[in-house]
């Protein structure tokens, strides 16, 4: 899929957390609950919304996508985490890591951008809720959700490609719990400055850009729901956004520090539990 600078590295190996016979059960029974009530959660979510008529609206549509995209984050990372947990061999191909960290970018980047979507969707709802039907059109919502998928794809190709093409040629130790691009540049036998540059550049788009418009579209609707007299109705109008705020802060945060702040050459131990989170 990509032509990639020949490198003596012909795996890597994810140090994740420290080999404890103690711990690691506790751990592995930690993340194993936490992937199953993922898996579990987003997937009745989608059969309630597809199986309940007065749930086809644009909202549960994107939210059904947004569980959708959650489920293949998750699966992209934490089953190979809790397979590392139990074993002692932690060692993966060069050509599976640049796989497995397109498709991890390749999500992350397609949720990123649908916040965004979300936003614009409830700004119409609230701002223009006469016209909501009109505007929000199924045809309309498949386009946006297509817009999304396709800065994933670019966005995941520019952070995958710009990282892999550099040499590696040992140490192939990761010092992290999930194969992610600042984590692999640490090993790179070369000058990353371009990398870093073009990292930093593909983070702003894909991150600080959607979380802008955010901003903005809920600027604007904070404006309209002060506007209402009824009490009860600016209840009702802020209470549709503060679960999707809540979330748009706890997946941006950490994407802002891990892929948008310097490179320091190494990630703390804080960074990397902030990736994880």
């Amino acid at each position: 899929m990509l032509e990639l600078n020949p490198s003596t590295v012909t795996e890597f190996t994810l140090l994740g957390f420290t080999a404890n016979p103690r711990t690691n059960p506790l751990l592995l029974a930690f993340f194993l609950v936490f992937y199953l009530l993922i898996l579990l959660s987003n997937s009745l979510l989608i059969t309630f919304i597809h199986q309940d008529s007065r749930l086809h609206t644009p909202m549960y549509f994107f939210i059904g996508v947004l569980a959708t995209l959650d489920v293949c984050y998750a699966t992209t990372t934490v089953p190979q985490m809790l397979a590392h947990i139990l074993s002692r061999k932690r060692a993966i191909s060069f050509t599976r890591c640049v796989v497995q960290m397109y498709i991890f970018l390749l999500f992350g980047v397609t949720e990123s951008w649908l916040f965004s979507i979300m936003s614009v969707d409830r700004y119409v709802a609230i701002c223009h809720p006469l016209r909501y039907k009109v505007i929000m059109s199924r045809g309309m919502c498949l386009l946006m959700v297509g817009i999304c998928a396709a800065y994933g794809v670019v966005g995941g190709l520019c952070y995958t490609y710009f990282s892999m093409r550099l040499p590696y040629c040992g140490p192939n130790e990761i010092d992290h719990y999930f194969y992610e691009v600042p984590a692999v540049l640490n090993l790179a036998c070369a000058d990353t400055s371009l990398s870093d540059l073009v990292d930093f550049i593909t983070g702003f788009n894909v991150i600080v850009v959607p979380l802008s418009l955010i901003v903005i579209v809920y600027a604007n609707i904070f404006t309209t729901i002060m506007k209402i007299r009824s009490t009860q109705g600016r209840i009702k109008a802020f209470s549709t956004g503060a679960s999707h705020i809540t979330v748009v802060t706890m997946f941006a945060i950490p994407c802002i520090i891990t892929y948008t702040g310097p490179s320091s050459g190494s990630l703390s131990n804080s960074g990397k539990k902030m990736a994880l989170f």
